[in-house]
């Protein structure tokens, strides 16, 4: 049993924030680019300089040369391909809609995973969780009720009809990935993991040069360079936010990344989530807490790489 100190607690609290403040900064810089840029070319720049702070991270404590190390290459892979597909939704759908309707959509993953665990992983779920996939996804419904007035949204129907595929689609892939992420944590380390996944992103991205890349200016560069170095940054304090304290304690402090998504997407492009739509998000956020604390009730115990890079964002 690990003991943590008070003094843990607050240090992996405000590292969790931290963490979901540049995923957030991370989201504001793609949306400003999402419709400049092709989504290959911002995956590319996203995943490359992530490499930055996660390779000065596994040098600082000596592991570089164990992080590419695997037994299991087929299985990143694998969890790479879902990765790249959930990254090309994530990304496009932030082109598309407000910030933080994308981001509330997003944490339906958690609920898609019981799903999945369920018929997958043959892991046993009682009607208690059941009941909370069944709200969480019902709050999904209420979030899209606005964007189905047609009245409101005539000229503009296709576009956010796509977006919203997209942003369910991502939160799909994420959650098969995590999955996946279940089955490599048996044998593989987290750095092995965290690089291979970002490795993953990068080829994806890269491979659509072809396609007709855009010269950035001075600020479009800085915002691909610090969209890239800002998830890596955020990923990595995440990572190291479960040394002090457990996932089931962690997890609340994920949603506050709907805060920062509803002040930056306001402070930057004006956007204000309709009334259902910030409904909607409290009703999924809800049920996705409600699955963590029933965990920890029946003492369900993830592997601790599981827990720590189990759902990055883009």
């Amino acid at each position: 049993m690990i003991h943590y100190s008070q003094r843990d607690f607050v240090t992996a609290a405000v590292m969790k924030l931290s963490a979901a403040f540049l995923f957030a900064t991370m989201a504001v810089q793609v949306r400003y680019l999402g419709d400049r840029f092709p989504v290959g070319q911002v995956i590319f720049f996203r995943a490359i300089f992530a490499f930055v702070p996660i390779l000065i991270f596994y040098a600082a404590l000596g592991e570089l040369s164990r992080c590419w190390q695997t037994k299991r290459f087929g299985g990143h892979v694998q969890r790479g391909t879902l990765s790249i597909a959930s990254a090309f939704c994530y990304f496009a759908a932030l082109a598309r809609l407000p910030i933080v309707d994308v981001t509330a959509i997003s944490f339906v993953t958690p609920l898609i995973v019981v799903v999945l665990a369920a018929i997958f992983l043959k892991e046993v779920v009682h009607i208690y969780r059941w009941s909370a996939v069944i709200v969480g996804f019902s709050g999904v419904i209420v979030m899209l009720i606005p964007y189905l007035d047609v009245s409101k949204h005539a000229a503009m129907t296709p576009v956010l009809a796509t977006g919203l595929a997209l942003a369910i689609c991502n939160a799909v892939f994420s959650a098969i990935a995590v999955i996946q992420v279940r089955r490599l944590t048996r044998t593989e380390t987290t750095s092995s993991i965290v690089i291979y996944f970002s490795l993953f992103i990068a080829i994806g991205g890269l491979v659509t040069l072809p396609f007709g890349w855009i010269a950035p200016n001075g600020i479009e560069l800085g915002c691909l360079i610090g969209a890239g170095i800002a998830g890596g940054a955020a990923h990595i304090i995440s990572t190291s936010s479960h040394h002090y304290a457990p996932a089931s304690f962690l997890v609340s402090f994920d949603y506050s990344s709907m805060i920062w998504g509803f002040l930056l997407g306001y402070l930057f492009f004006g956007e204000v989530p309709a009334t259902l739509v910030a409904v909607g998000a409290v009703i999924v956020a809800g049920a996705g807490l409600f699955v963590v604390w029933r965990e920890r009730q029946l003492g369900l115990k993830r592997p601790k790489a599981e827990q720590e890079i189990a759902a990055p964002r883009g």
